[in-house]
């Protein structure tokens, strides 16, 4: 099948449903979640729902994008997160989906864009039976520009088809889909077909895939044109001057980006092309697990403030709420990963516009749990992209049964799951748009000092302020460096209101043999995994050698 016969049954579909509910308002998307059983109204108006087990987050595994000829050299396929789908599959799941709409009462199409520039806002049509799915891409995605027209994108637009409590029958895709540790063959499926244009999810209800699914989408297309996709928060000082802070899950991004001398540009995913940096989103799907409203005021003010039910429309997914419709933010039986999606309206210092100009400083923020890494480092441009194509962080080992050594975890991009594409293709732009635009790019550590976990202390985060706003105000431009042999990284010797005994890390070490054995083997990490991820993907040998422990 060709895009015009896909499109020829989802047009068949809309012209005969006898309710089609297209571009309805945001009032009464909340109405109908409310008034149908999707959603029950909590004390202070947002809208609270519970998924399955099964989907509680994303299904990485299930997770596939059609293999064509067309597209199939552009995509990493050596790459854990791109799972390949036959076209003949992915035809019966586009069948399956057209089938299930036809059978229902009656469902959803918004129009919606990705990216806040005009110049390549990217057209997104949901159809899809949920309510909630509707309000929800009314809440992330931004409303279709009046000079659409405008758009390298305007007469390319992605289409998706979302019936989230709709199974597959395993029996049908046997050797199709993938077979469970049960032996079963799965009845979930998130597909992406890129030549076609087309998406289709059935069987997850976590709406986060159907905004990752779209940030995805927005990856593979992006560089074509010439546009590097980002995964990170951008912030904007009052001189105009824009940051990017790209990090893992707990590195602080959130938090750091949450400068109230600053204006948030946006909090996740943002293109930057000739013209600077746009965010692709109209909302925030915040984590709510320990959400501390003390800590976090401006993303607590934006999920529970007080409104009408009609007028709130934030949506609060799989957190402990209880009869009296109060919440419990440190519950997390049901899932570490509850979340709330709300428009980026509510939260204040945001730019209306969200765009700014090209960036002048930005930040990878890593929690390096072994406590080798410096509070900041500045990187050069090869360093630079060597350090966005691994993305380190660490991940903490459980600690109920003891402490254990810190997991070294490496995403590509910070984003590892979203960007199909081969490296080359982002970590080339990256390093070209560093060049051209004269950007500094700093490694912040917001990990362990004195000792690796457990022994170790969490880095201050005053004094991680304050490595911040050096760095963006330009004070770090002035300073002397020294490289670090090991990890090929240019380390300050002095930063302004920070002790510089700190600011090399083996000095807070008491023990400086560990500190050296702890070093080695971390750069060794990072070795192997360059080798295992990147050895046959012909990266430019200026950033291969600035990979540690090479």
């Amino acid at each position: 099948m060709k895009r015009a016969d896909f499109m020829a049954q989802i047009d068949h579909l809309l012209k005969t449903h006898p309710k089609v509910e297209v571009n309805v308002s945001r009032e009464e998307l909340i109405f109908h979640a409310v008034t149908r059983g999707k959603a029950l109204i909590t004390v202070n108006g947002t809208l609270a729902t519970w998924t399955p087990v099964e989907s509680t987050g994303r299904s990485p595994k299930d997770t596939l994008i059609v293999r064509r000829p067309e597209s199939e050299m552009k995509i990493d396929w050596t790459s854990p997160a791109c799972n390949p789908c036959t076209p003949e599959t992915f035809e019966m799941i586009f069948n399956d989906a057209i089938e299930f709409l036809s059978k229902k009462q009656s469902f959803y199409v918004t129009d919606r864009v990705l990216s806040a520039d005009p110049a390549y806002a990217l057209p997104c049509r949901t159809i899809t039976d949920r309510s909630l799915v509707a309000l929800f891409t009314d809440n992330m995605f931004r409303p279709v520009p009046k000079d659409i027209s405008q758009s390298v994108f305007a007469d390319k637009g992605f289409t998706i088809l979302v019936v989230p409590y709709n199974k597959l029958d395993p029996n049908k895709y046997v050797g199709r889909l993938r077979k469970l540790p049960s032996g079963k063959t799965s009845d979930m499926a998130i597909v992406m077909d890129f030549d076609n244009r087309l998406g289709v999810v059935i069987g997850s209800a976590y709406l986060g895939t159907v905004k990752k699914m779209m940030f995805t989408v927005m990856n593979y297309y992006l560089p074509d044109v010439g546009i590097l996709p980002l995964h990170c928060s951008a912030n904007e000082g009052k001189k105009g001057d824009c940051a990017l802070m790209l990090g893992l899950s707990g590195t602080g991004k959130t938090t750091l980006s949450a400068d109230p001398e600053r204006a948030l540009i946006g909090d996740d995913e943002h293109g930057w092309s000739d013209t600077g940096i746009a965010n692709f989103e109209n909302g925030c799907y915040a984590k709510l697990i320990n959400l501390n409203k003390e800590k976090e005021p401006d993303i607590y003010h934006a999920v529970f403030h007080q409104a009408h039910h009609l007028k709130h429309g934030a949506i609060i997914e799989n957190t402990m709420v209880f009869p009296d419709g109060t919440f419990d933010l440190f519950d997390g039986r049901l899932t570490e990963n509850s979340r709330a999606s709300f428009p980026l309206s509510f939260l204040p210092n945001v730019k209306e516009s969200a765009r700014s100009g090209h960036p002048s400083t930005i930040l990878f923020l890593t929690a390096d749990a072994n406590g080798v890494l410096p509070p900041v480092a500045k990187l050069t441009k090869e360093q630079a992209m060597l350090w966005y194509l691994m993305g380190y962080t660490s991940k903490l080992a459980g600690t109920e049964t003891g402490v254990k050594d810190p997991e070294s975890t490496f995403s590509r991009f910070f984003g590892e799951p979203f960007f199909p594409r081969n490296p080359n293709d982002y970590i080339n732009l990256f390093g070209e748009k560093l060049e051209k635009h004269h950007v500094s790019v700093y490694l912040v550590n917001t990990g362990w000092s004195g000792g690796p976990f457990g022994k170790g202390k969490r880095m201050d985060i005053t004094v991680t302020r304050r490595i911040v706003s050096a760095a963006l105000n330009g004070e770090l431009e002035h300073v002397p460096y020294h490289e670090d042999p090991l990890f090929h990284i240019m380390v300050p010797e002095q930063c302004p209101g920070v002790d510089p005994n700190i600011l090399s890390p083996i000095n807070t070490w008491d023990d400086k043999d560990a500190f050296h054995y702890r070093a080695e083997k971390l750069a060794e990490e990072f070795s192997r995994h360059f080798d295992r991820a990147y050895g046959l993907r012909n990266i430019n040998p200026a950033v291969v050698r600035q990979c540690p422990g090479k």
